[in-house]
Protein backbone atom coordinates (compact mmCIF):
# COMPACT_ATOMS: atom_id res chain seq x y z
CA UNK A 1 0.00 0.00 0.00
CA UNK A 2 1.77 3.64 -0.88
CA UNK A 3 1.18 5.86 1.67
CA UNK A 4 1.50 9.68 -0.03
CA UNK A 5 -0.02 11.41 2.73
CA UNK A 6 0.61 11.01 6.70
CA UNK A 7 -1.70 12.86 9.52
CA UNK A 8 0.28 13.62 12.18
CA UNK A 9 -1.89 13.91 15.57
CA UNK A 10 0.04 15.71 18.23
CA UNK A 11 2.62 18.98 18.17
CA UNK A 12 5.04 17.83 21.05
CA UNK A 13 8.67 16.67 20.87
CA UNK A 14 7.86 13.40 18.95
CA UNK A 15 5.33 14.94 16.77
CA UNK A 16 7.51 17.56 15.93
CA UNK A 17 10.23 15.19 14.87
CA UNK A 18 8.01 12.26 13.56
CA UNK A 19 6.61 15.53 11.04
CA UNK A 20 9.73 16.19 10.09
CA UNK A 21 11.67 13.59 8.76
CA UNK A 22 8.02 12.10 6.97
CA UNK A 23 8.43 15.42 4.94
CA UNK A 24 12.15 14.93 4.78
CA UNK A 25 11.23 11.32 3.08
CA UNK A 26 8.69 13.22 0.25
CA UNK A 27 5.49 12.47 2.16
CA UNK A 28 2.71 15.04 2.37
CA UNK A 29 2.05 15.77 6.21
CA UNK A 30 -1.24 16.69 7.46
CA UNK A 31 -0.60 18.26 11.29
CA UNK A 32 -3.11 18.26 13.91
CA UNK A 33 -3.45 19.31 17.41
CA UNK A 34 -5.67 20.76 19.71
CA UNK A 35 -4.40 23.99 19.20
CA UNK A 36 -3.23 25.78 15.77
CA UNK A 37 -1.07 27.70 17.84
CA UNK A 38 0.87 24.58 19.06
CA UNK A 39 0.89 23.63 15.10
CA UNK A 40 2.05 26.37 14.15
CA UNK A 41 4.88 26.44 16.43
CA UNK A 42 5.79 23.03 15.52
CA UNK A 43 6.43 23.78 12.22
CA UNK A 44 8.60 27.04 13.46
CA UNK A 45 10.76 24.47 15.32
CA UNK A 46 11.22 22.10 12.10
CA UNK A 47 12.04 25.27 10.29
CA UNK A 48 14.89 26.77 12.80
CA UNK A 49 16.02 22.36 12.53
CA UNK A 50 15.98 22.78 8.58
CA UNK A 51 18.09 26.25 8.51
CA UNK A 52 20.53 24.77 10.87
CA UNK A 53 21.10 21.61 8.66
CA UNK A 54 21.24 24.66 5.61
CA UNK A 55 23.80 26.27 7.63
CA UNK A 56 25.79 23.47 7.62
CA UNK A 57 25.36 22.29 4.16
CA UNK A 58 23.80 19.08 4.68
CA UNK A 59 20.32 20.79 3.06
CA UNK A 60 20.01 23.16 0.54
CA UNK A 61 17.58 26.14 0.65
CA UNK A 62 15.41 25.20 -2.15
CA UNK A 63 15.23 21.43 -0.19
CA UNK A 64 14.20 23.32 2.68
CA UNK A 65 11.59 25.01 1.00
CA UNK A 66 10.16 21.73 -0.48
CA UNK A 67 10.40 19.91 2.76
CA UNK A 68 8.50 22.84 4.37
CA UNK A 69 5.88 23.01 2.09
CA UNK A 70 4.97 18.87 2.62
CA UNK A 71 3.52 19.85 6.35
CA UNK A 72 0.30 21.34 6.57
CA UNK A 73 -1.82 22.25 9.05
CA UNK A 74 -5.50 20.41 9.03
CA UNK A 75 -8.54 20.09 11.31
CA UNK A 76 -9.42 16.82 12.64
CA UNK A 77 -12.57 16.03 11.41
CA UNK A 78 -12.11 17.79 7.87
CA UNK A 79 -8.98 16.76 6.77
CA UNK A 80 -8.13 13.31 8.71
CA UNK A 81 -10.20 11.64 5.71
CA UNK A 82 -7.16 13.02 3.43
CA UNK A 83 -4.88 10.89 5.12
CA UNK A 84 -3.01 7.80 3.80
CA UNK A 85 -1.81 6.39 7.25
CA UNK A 86 -2.17 8.03 10.73
CA UNK A 87 -0.26 8.19 13.69
CA UNK A 88 -0.72 9.89 16.89
CA UNK A 89 1.91 11.22 19.33
CA UNK A 90 0.22 12.79 22.09
CA UNK A 91 0.91 12.37 25.91
CA UNK A 92 1.57 9.04 27.31
CA UNK A 93 -1.60 8.56 29.30
CA UNK A 94 -3.72 5.46 28.02
CA UNK A 95 -7.49 7.28 28.66
CA UNK A 96 -5.96 10.48 26.23
CA UNK A 97 -4.74 8.26 23.56
CA UNK A 98 -7.55 5.91 23.69
CA UNK A 99 -10.32 8.39 23.24
CA UNK A 100 -8.08 9.77 20.84
CA UNK A 101 -7.80 6.09 18.73
CA UNK A 102 -11.35 5.74 18.91
CA UNK A 103 -12.48 9.60 17.79
CA UNK A 104 -10.00 8.61 15.12
CA UNK A 105 -11.49 5.48 14.14
CA UNK A 106 -15.13 6.86 13.54
CA UNK A 107 -13.43 9.91 11.23
CA UNK A 108 -11.14 8.07 8.56
CA UNK A 109 -11.96 5.66 6.15
CA UNK A 110 -11.43 1.65 7.24
CA UNK A 111 -8.33 0.45 4.77
CA UNK A 112 -5.98 3.42 6.56
CA UNK A 113 -3.60 2.02 9.08
CA UNK A 114 -4.07 4.20 12.53
CA UNK A 115 -0.50 3.97 14.79
CA UNK A 116 0.24 4.68 18.18
CA UNK A 117 3.70 6.38 19.00
CA UNK A 118 3.35 4.70 22.53
CA UNK A 119 6.50 4.40 24.47
CA UNK A 120 5.20 1.81 26.91
CA UNK A 121 0.88 1.26 26.49
CA UNK A 122 -0.64 -2.14 25.69
CA UNK A 123 -1.52 -1.58 21.86
CA UNK A 124 -3.55 -4.52 22.18
CA UNK A 125 -5.50 -2.38 24.73
CA UNK A 126 -5.48 0.49 22.55
CA UNK A 127 -6.82 -1.48 19.35
CA UNK A 128 -9.87 -2.26 21.20
CA UNK A 129 -11.50 0.80 21.42
CA UNK A 130 -11.41 1.55 17.61
CA UNK A 131 -13.28 -1.35 14.99
CA UNK A 132 -10.30 -1.86 13.09
CA UNK A 133 -7.67 -3.86 15.71
CA UNK A 134 -6.46 -5.46 13.34
CA UNK A 135 -5.43 -2.15 11.79
CA UNK A 136 -3.76 -0.61 14.63
CA UNK A 137 -0.25 -1.11 15.18
CA UNK A 138 2.76 0.75 17.57
CA UNK A 139 5.42 2.79 15.96
CA UNK A 140 7.65 4.04 18.85
CA UNK A 141 10.00 6.60 17.79
CA UNK A 142 13.06 7.26 19.35
CA UNK A 143 14.03 10.92 20.81
CA UNK A 144 15.70 13.22 18.98
CA UNK A 145 13.25 11.47 16.13
CA UNK A 146 15.40 13.04 13.07
CA UNK A 147 18.74 11.56 14.94
CA UNK A 148 17.64 8.40 16.10
CA UNK A 149 17.17 5.19 13.27
CA UNK A 150 15.43 2.91 15.62
CA UNK A 151 11.67 2.75 15.33
CA UNK A 152 9.80 -0.44 17.28
CA UNK A 153 7.15 -1.68 15.61
CA UNK A 154 4.75 -3.61 18.09
CA UNK A 155 1.44 -5.66 16.98
CA UNK A 156 -1.31 -5.31 18.76
CA UNK A 157 -2.76 -9.17 19.43
CA UNK A 158 -4.92 -8.92 16.36
CA UNK A 159 -2.56 -6.80 14.22
CA UNK A 160 -2.63 -8.00 10.52
CA UNK A 161 0.63 -9.15 8.75
CA UNK A 162 -0.24 -6.54 6.18
CA UNK A 163 -0.51 -3.75 8.47
CA UNK A 164 3.17 -4.63 10.43
CA UNK A 165 4.70 -4.89 6.71
CA UNK A 166 3.30 -1.65 5.51
CA UNK A 167 4.51 0.03 8.55
CA UNK A 168 7.58 -1.68 8.22
CA UNK A 169 8.11 -0.32 4.94
CA UNK A 170 6.90 3.25 6.10
CA UNK A 171 9.77 3.56 8.88
CA UNK A 172 12.39 2.92 6.56
CA UNK A 173 11.03 5.24 3.41
CA UNK A 174 11.30 7.44 6.72
CA UNK A 175 14.87 6.49 6.77
CA UNK A 176 14.45 4.56 9.66
CA UNK A 177 15.70 0.84 10.88
CA UNK A 178 12.01 -0.80 12.12
CA UNK A 179 12.49 -3.97 14.87
CA UNK A 180 9.52 -5.92 15.05
CA UNK A 181 8.65 -6.09 19.00
CA UNK A 182 5.79 -7.95 21.05
CA UNK A 183 3.32 -6.35 23.02
CA UNK A 184 4.69 -6.46 26.43
CA UNK A 185 5.09 -3.49 28.88
CA UNK A 186 7.62 -1.58 27.71
CA UNK A 187 8.57 -3.40 24.65
CA UNK A 188 12.02 -3.81 24.59
CA UNK A 189 13.54 0.00 24.49
CA UNK A 190 11.46 1.32 27.57
CA UNK A 191 11.70 -1.99 29.66
CA UNK A 192 15.79 -1.80 29.61
CA UNK A 193 16.24 1.63 29.93
CA UNK A 194 13.93 2.99 32.39
CA UNK A 195 14.49 0.52 35.12
CA UNK A 196 18.27 2.11 34.49
CA UNK A 197 17.47 5.02 35.14
CA UNK A 198 15.12 4.34 37.78
CA UNK A 199 17.92 3.10 39.64
CA UNK A 200 20.27 5.64 38.91
CA UNK A 201 17.60 7.77 41.04
CA UNK A 202 17.76 5.47 43.90
CA UNK A 203 21.77 5.77 43.90
CA UNK A 204 21.18 9.54 44.35
CA UNK A 205 17.82 9.18 46.70
CA UNK A 206 20.49 6.64 48.96
CA UNK A 207 23.33 9.23 49.45
CA UNK A 208 25.60 6.85 46.89
CA UNK A 209 26.53 9.57 44.75
CA UNK A 210 25.70 13.10 43.83
CA UNK A 211 23.41 12.97 39.75
CA UNK A 212 26.92 14.47 38.35
CA UNK A 213 29.04 11.36 39.90
CA UNK A 214 26.37 8.88 38.75
CA UNK A 215 26.46 10.29 34.73
CA UNK A 216 30.21 10.56 35.00
CA UNK A 217 30.34 6.55 35.96
CA UNK A 218 28.18 5.53 33.57
CA UNK A 219 29.79 8.19 31.03
CA UNK A 220 32.88 7.36 31.08
CA UNK A 221 32.93 3.70 32.89
CA UNK A 222 29.73 2.17 30.44
CA UNK A 223 30.71 4.41 27.67
CA UNK A 224 27.19 6.13 27.19
CA UNK A 225 26.91 9.12 25.37
CA UNK A 226 25.06 10.18 28.44
CA UNK A 227 24.52 9.73 31.70
CA UNK A 228 21.36 8.39 32.68
CA UNK A 229 20.38 11.29 34.82
CA UNK A 230 20.77 13.42 31.74
CA UNK A 231 19.10 11.41 30.08
CA UNK A 232 16.07 11.05 32.59
CA UNK A 233 16.17 15.24 32.06
CA UNK A 234 16.04 15.32 28.34
CA UNK A 235 13.35 12.88 28.58
CA UNK A 236 10.99 13.96 30.66
CA UNK A 237 11.21 12.84 34.03
CA UNK A 238 7.12 12.63 34.01
CA UNK A 239 7.40 10.39 31.36
CA UNK A 240 10.11 8.16 32.70
CA UNK A 241 7.42 8.21 35.93
CA UNK A 242 4.67 7.59 34.09
CA UNK A 243 6.56 4.42 32.17
CA UNK A 244 7.85 3.14 35.43
CA UNK A 245 4.28 3.12 36.82
CA UNK A 246 3.28 0.96 33.11
CA UNK A 247 5.53 -1.70 34.18
CA UNK A 248 4.95 -2.28 37.79
CA UNK A 249 1.63 -2.10 36.84
CA UNK A 250 1.98 -4.47 34.20
CA UNK A 251 4.11 -6.84 35.69
CA UNK A 252 3.46 -6.20 39.43
CA UNK A 253 6.95 -6.53 39.97
CA UNK A 254 9.03 -4.95 42.61
CA UNK A 255 12.10 -4.03 40.59
CA UNK A 256 10.10 -1.70 38.66
CA UNK A 257 8.84 0.33 41.95
CA UNK A 258 9.25 4.10 40.52
CA UNK A 259 11.86 5.77 43.10
CA UNK A 260 10.24 7.80 45.34
CA UNK A 261 12.84 10.43 44.38
CA UNK A 262 11.55 10.52 41.11
CA UNK A 263 7.79 10.81 42.30
CA UNK A 264 8.34 13.99 44.30
CA UNK A 265 10.55 16.34 41.47
CA UNK A 266 7.63 15.37 39.51
CA UNK A 267 5.02 16.25 42.11
CA UNK A 268 7.47 19.63 42.46
CA UNK A 269 7.32 20.30 38.65
CA UNK A 270 10.71 19.31 38.12
CA UNK A 271 10.38 17.55 35.32
CA UNK A 272 13.69 18.34 33.40
CA UNK A 273 14.76 20.27 30.74
CA UNK A 274 11.34 21.71 29.45
CA UNK A 275 10.43 22.71 32.96
CA UNK A 276 13.87 24.16 33.54
CA UNK A 277 14.74 21.89 36.33
CA UNK A 278 15.61 17.94 36.98
CA UNK A 279 18.51 16.73 38.05
CA UNK A 280 19.94 19.42 36.61
CA UNK A 281 19.44 23.43 35.93
CA UNK A 282 18.97 24.53 32.53
CA UNK A 283 18.22 27.97 30.92
CA UNK A 284 17.65 29.27 27.53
Amino acid sequence: MAIGTVMVVGAGQMGKGIAQVAAEAGIAVLWNDVSSDLVSQGIAFVSDRLERSVAKGKLSPEEMDAVLSRIQPAMLKEQAVKADFVIEAITENMDLKASLLSKLDAIIPSHVILATNTSSLPVTELAATTKRPAMVIGMHFMNPVPVMPLVEVIRGLDTSQQTFETVCGLAKAMGKVPVEVNDYPGFVSNRILMPMINEAVFTVFEGVASPEAVDQVMKLGMHHPMGPLELADFIGLDTCLAIMEVLYDGYKDPKYRPCPLLRQYVKAGRLGRKSGQGFYRYSG
